[in-house]
């Protein structure tokens, strides 16, 4: 019989060498169609006797990057018009049949050894943990892990069940709960895999191990005598472990995943019964998670909707994708040596321009000290760290701009000086070139009017720090053509990170949204909240940090300088709220944030705290009394809904016109809820009814923040969503 998904081979010792291929994909995954062939190959292994054990393998770079979650994202929509029992068993049958095949698999009789040759994660670790041995390459980058909760699921082909079985629940916890990876050597220390070898000499071990066959063809767990390592449930170690496991979570957490919870559920009760029953748990808690909403919102937003909008499904009709070879970064702090950084880093050449030559060497050595870093925590070679900062060349001289493809200015926020360096590097670059501005804030259509050629001009907006932050969004100003679109499309997706298209506003998309978290944290304090309920309520909210902190982090002092130029734009138009009180006080007491060490927090050489002077911008001066605090509840609905409401404004401004890049987004960028699937999906899960019900609640007691727009009001008579409203665009 032949595959379509597998390459089977008998040798002259009956070991069979199946090689996992899929055709016209670069990397393996568990499709319905590769399990229906799995489950053959089981059968074939089971049942033919000229076969005395298998190695499993793959033909491509990486092992197997696990599940299809696609396919997993459309078998939820057809569970509409069902009734919740007969989804909830669709779901199991879907879930089980995985679990149930690779228990066929380490139950059939015969030895069956994985060659882990790369990348093996979620589904495809699991295949290899269904094996009664494993040996993995040391010299290919390989790494396993079950990254499932990350995206709103839990390993869901027996990952809670055999990871702790092999290496005890302590080093089970971070793999599963964290999506930690493991390289060769610390899966070999932890007794993951059997044996680790280059790449080339992977199957041969494999097949040694098959022909030794120590373990007499049956896994650990299925042995006499087995025991847990560190202990089960009930064993005294085993008790503290999972004692101190759920409020350790809980305060990782804050109830907000269910992931989590319901892994740990599975390991607790797994670990008391057989492997049998112990997989049908696994299932159940599977086919559970997935009927909550975290899990499909979670699934649309950070795999679904990041894996389209990463492959470019923004992308103007009648574009083609082009090669990014060769930037221009203008400005050398701390944004513009990040942007050289990461664009280094993807193998483009970078021109690096700033005011003098000490700047511009001094943001090339930016780059050069975070190569180091990789080189010294064994990420790369020296030899390639060196090839990557040879590709940056730090000049004053715009005339190094004259075979770029694409220049991204990165100056701090004054439209004067923006001005006058694109005037400078339109003068030289090619005339095909795109110009961004990596501007937080100044409409790009105002600042392109300094431009020769608008239609070549784009906002290409990073967030900080460049290195750590994989969203940009790309902001379309009123004369930018298709062709600049498609190219900024392309250098995002070069440097690996997300892009997303929005229209041209003031703030644009992310800090407008942004900001209403930040003023809704100020507003509070200047209401006499106390700032570390703020802050921790925040967090409660799932918010990565309190919107103090993050102003910290933002930096005071930059906060002012937008504030001015905002002032300066708007005229009389401008309006004084309490937030841009705080801000213009804490600038005048010299507490820019973080980068100086005082700002809303005190830092020190132990950590940070609150300034415990922030009192004094409550009303008179005075904290309000304990029991006239607000609860916790009203405040994460005030954080949350003022930023949901500006998310829905943009929309109904068209400023954002796919309510995935809405959510991608605002996770990706500020870090919004994720367990909610971003700002959009937060308001069609609540229901648009529902949360404008509450919002006009907020509005009559705190005012402006809460006004919904008109079309919100409008889809909440008829009870509608986003998604459904401003259904997906496909890629042209």
């Amino acid at each position: 019989m032949s595959y379509t998904h597998f390459k089977f081979e008998l040798d002259a010792d009956g070991i069979a060498l199946i090689t996992f291929d899929s055709p016209n994909v670069s990397m393996n995954v568990l499709s319905a169609a590769v399990m229906a062939e799995l489950g053959q190959i089981v059968d074939k292994i089971g049942s033919d006797d000229k076969i005395k054990g298998a190695v499993i393998t793959s033909g491509k770079k990486a092992f197997c990057a696990g599940a299809d979650l696609s396919e997993l994202g459309a078998g939820m929509l057809d569970l509409k018009g069902l009734s919740e029992d007969e989804a909830k068993q669709k779901l199991f049958d879907t879930a089980f049949r995985l679990n149930s095949q690779l228990r066929a698999l380490e139950t059939c009789g015969k030895p069956v050894a994985a060659a882990i040759n790369g990348l093996a994660l979620g589904g495809g670790f699991e295949v290899t943990l269904a094996c009664h041995y494993r040996v993995m390459a040391n010299d290919t980058g390989a790494k396993l892990g079950l990254p499932e909760s990350l995206v709103g699921v839990l390993p869901g082909g027996g990952g809670t069940q055999r990871l702790p079985r092999l290496v005890g629940v302590m080093n089970a916890a971070p793999v599963m709960l964290q999506g930690k990876q493991l390289d060769a050597d610390t899966a070999k220390q932890q007794g993951v895999v059997h044996e680790v070898a280059p790449v080339s000499e992977i199957v041969a071990k494999a097949k040694e191990l098959v022909k030794a066959n120590p373990l007499g063809s049956k896994q650990p767990w299925d042995q006499d005598k087995f025991k847990i390592p560190g202990g089960g449930p009930y064993h005294p170690q085993g008790m503290q472990i999972f004692g101190g496991a759920s409020p350790m979570l809980l305060k990782e957490t804050y109830g907000n995943y269910p992931a989590q919870r319901y892994i740990l559920s599975c390991v607790y009760e797994g670990l008391q019964v057989p492997m049998d029953a112990a997989l049908r748990i696994e299932s159940r808690y599977f086919t559970k998670l997935l009927m909550r909403p975290e899990s499909r919102n979670m699934i649309r937003s950070l795999f679904l909707s990041k894996q389209s909008l990463d492959k470019g499904s923004r992308r103007p009709a009648g574009q083609e994708k082009s090669e990014i070879k060769k930037i221009g970064v203008i400005g050398a702090g701390f944004m513009g040596a990040g942007i050289t950084t990461v664009s280094a880093q993807a193998g483009i050449e970078v021109v690096l321009i700033d005011v003098n030559q000490e700047g511009a060497d001094k943001g090339k050595q930016h780059a050069v000290d975070f190569f180091a870093k990789g080189v010294k925590r064994g990420k790369i070679s020296e030899e390639k760290a060196k090839k990557l900062a040879d590709l940056i060349t730090a000049t004053t001289d715009y005339g190094a701009l004259k075979d770029v493809d694409l220049v991204v200015e990165a100056v701090f926020e004054n439209s004067d000086l923006k001005a006058e360096i694109t005037k400078k590097a339109e003068a030289v670059m090619p005339k095909g070139a795109i110009f961004g501005s990596n501007t937080s804030t100044i409409p790009i259509s105002s600042l392109a009017k300094a431009s020769e050629r608008p239609d070549n001009f784009i906002g290409i907006h990073f967030f900080s720090p460049v290195e750590k932050m994989n969203l940009v969004e790309l902001i379309v100003g009123e004369k930018t053509g298709d062709l600049a679109v498609s190219r900024a499309i392309d250098f995002v997706g070069k440097i690996k990170k997300t892009p997303i298209v929005v229209a041209d506003t003031r703030g644009f998309y992310a800090n407008r949204c942004v900001m209403r978290y930040i003023e809704q944290g100020m507003y509070l304090l200047t209401e006499g909240v106390k700032p570390a309920l703020i802050e921790n309520a925040a967090k409660m909210a799932g918010m990565p940090v309190g919107p103090l902190s993050l102003q910290d982090e933002v930096a005071i002092d930059l906060g002012y300088k937008v504030l001015q130029q905002t002032k300066k734009d708007l005229g009389d138009q401008f309006e004084d709220t309490p937030n841009a009180q705080v801000i213009e006080k804490m600038y005048e007491l010299g507490r820019y944030g973080r980068k100086n060490g005082k700002g809303f927090y005190v830092y020190e050489e132990g950590g940070k705290r609150l300034w415990d002077e922030l009192g004094q911008f409550a009303p008179g001066g005075k904290l309000l009394p304990e029991d006239q605090q607000p609860s916790v509840g009203e405040i994460k609905d005030r954080i949350l809904y003022a930023q949901a409401i500006e998310a829905a404004r943009t929309m109904a401004e068209g400023i954002v016109e796919d309510p995935r890049e809405a959510d991608v987004g605002s996770i990706l960028g500020w870090g919004f809820a994720p367990y909610t699937g971003g700002v959009i999906s937060f308001i069609d899960t609540v229901g648009t009814d529902v949360f404008v019900t509450r919002a006009d609640e907020l509005a009559k007691k705190y005012g402006k923040p809460f006004e919904v727009p008109q079309l919100l009001r409008d889809m909440a008579a008829k009870k509608e969503t986003f998604y459904a409203r401003f259904a997906p665009k496909k890629a042209a």
